[in-house]
């Protein structure tokens, strides 16, 4: 009796020169026709069939951004790893640069647009404040190779000695709370602020959000801007604030203006508790839902807490999917197409979750975790496989699955102090005695009541 058995595999790719074009499973998200309809629409379908097709290349470089950590030249092994059973166009590491060169930016942002959104249906679990989708603005900003051109556009950080660090753009994302996916984002060099890219921002505002915004968006023209969109808003705002008191209201908030808008502003103590001890901060919260018995004060707080999902989004982009490396690409052209590129990798896998997810009864979609999904996207990639749905189309597929037999647990409140991701050394915090423990907490919050203004 033979001690062996023969597994055999048949995988279903595009034909001839277009065969390494694919990215997995994850393709049947972003399948041939939306890529081809990209390329259309921006005129870079090529006029002759070259040896690496231009749809091969959006492919390419939506691989790299899951690749991080491969040139590409290996990102072509990884998405050819498979096809051996095929005749595949041999390339060199020039002419991926030049066939990326001559793709240009232009198709990677044309793609980002039909992607981007909010990945949710009516239903999905926290989502949603009272019928209004919950989304949130802030920026964080993405080292870029020290090269002189960057230098010259960029610029460096500077401190009391020297300059220092790697030039840096600023990237300003609007994110669903509720699933992490990204609905617009608008990047460039860090010296002009994420105020200015985030303005940007605003042309996907509209009626039926709120948007949460923290301290540093919380000016009179960056809010009338936002009460523009007639989309509502919920910003921190700055404590040397003094707005006046024109009414108050039955849960604690009272009715002010900022500018132009009338807002409510909501005046509050937070405590924290842990088994160090406890601390409280003031909190002051400023929003254009006038209406106080359809949002109390109280829930308008708990909301805000929201925001921190955003900086959830930067932390998959930055360390689950950059590994905190410094992006590839040495051209400012190059940089575009590849923060593009990182940006739509991540909402396709965002959307591959939210799919998962919205499948289990109840689920959040924020159970599901980002690293498996990455881990079996790339597996999926190398093994070339679910490229073309079969007639019966599996709406959770391989990664799908991955993500809900590894469910996290239900959210527990629980705080961390903020800390350098990149200190000058790693051992500096141990000198100014920083607890980077995690502890488990308790909260309450208080409504203040002020007095009306004379």
């Amino acid at each position: 009796m033979s001690d062996q058995c023969v597994i055999t595999r048949e995988i279903t790719v595009a034909k001839g020169l277009f065969a390494p074009g694919h990215l997995g499973e994850l393709t049947q998200i972003v399948p041939f026709e939306m890529v081809d309809a990209a390329l259309t629409e921006t005129g870079a379908v090529q006029q002759r069939l070259r040896k690496i097709p231009a749809r091969v290349v959006v492919y390419l470089l939506l691989a790299a951004a899951l690749f991080e950590d491969c040139g590409y030249l290996a990102v072509w092994r990884k998405l050819t790893a498979a096809l051996e059973a095929i005749p595949v166009a041999k390339v060199t590491g020039t002419a991926l640069w030049d066939a990326r060169t001559r793709l240009g930016v232009r198709p990677m942002r044309a793609l980002f647009d039909l992607l981007r959104g909010p990945a949710t249906a009516i239903r999905t679990v926290g989502a949603r404040f009272k019928g209004l989708l919950t989304v949130a603005i802030d920026g964080t900003y993405l080292d870029v190779p020290d090269s002189p051109l960057h230098r010259a556009r960029l610029g460096k950080s500077t401190n009391q000695y020297a300059t220092s660090g790697y030039p840096q753009i600023c990237l300003t994302a609007l994110v669903a709370c509720g699933t992490r996916a990204v609905l617009d984002a608008a990047f460039g060099p860090r010296s002009s602020g994420e105020t200015v890219y985030g303005k940007r921002l605003t042309r996907s505002l509209h009626h039926g959000m709120i948007v949460l915004l923290d301290r540093g968006f919380s000016s009179n023209t960056f809010l009338a801007a936002v009460a523009a969109t007639e989309a509502a808003f919920l910003a921190r705002v700055s404590a040397a604030r003094k707005p006046p008191v024109l009414a108050r209201f039955d849960d604690g908030s009272y009715l002010s203006r900022f500018g132009g808008v009338e807002v409510r502003i909501i005046e509050c103590e937070i405590t924290i508790t842990t088994s160090q001890g406890r601390q409280t901060g003031l909190y002051r919260l400023a929003t254009n839902l006038l209406d106080h018995h359809r949002y109390p004060a109280s829930d308008l707080v708990s909301l805000y807490h929201e925001r921190w999902e955003v900086e959830s989004a930067y932390f998959a982009i930055k360390k689950s999917m950059l590994g905190r490396r410094v992006l590839r690409s040495r051209t400012w052209t190059g940089i575009a197409q590849e923060v593009y590129s990182l940006l739509s990798a991540y909402q396709i896998l965002r959307i591959a979750i939210a799919d998962a997810t919205e499948t289990t009864p109840g689920a959040d979609p924020d159970r599901g975790s980002f690293s498996v999904a990455l881990r079996c996207a790339r597996d999926q990639i190398v093994q070339a496989a679910g490229i073309i749905a079969d007639t019966v189309i599996d709406l959770v597929g391989t990664i799908g699955r991955a993500v809900l037999d590894q469910l996290m647990p239900a959210r527990r409140l629980r705080v961390s102090p903020r800390a350098v991701k990149r200190p000058l050394s790693r051992y500096a915090y141990k000198s100014l005695k920083v607890d980077r423990r995690t502890y488990t907490a308790t909260l309450s919050i208080n409504i203040l009541t002020p007095t009306i203004s004379p």
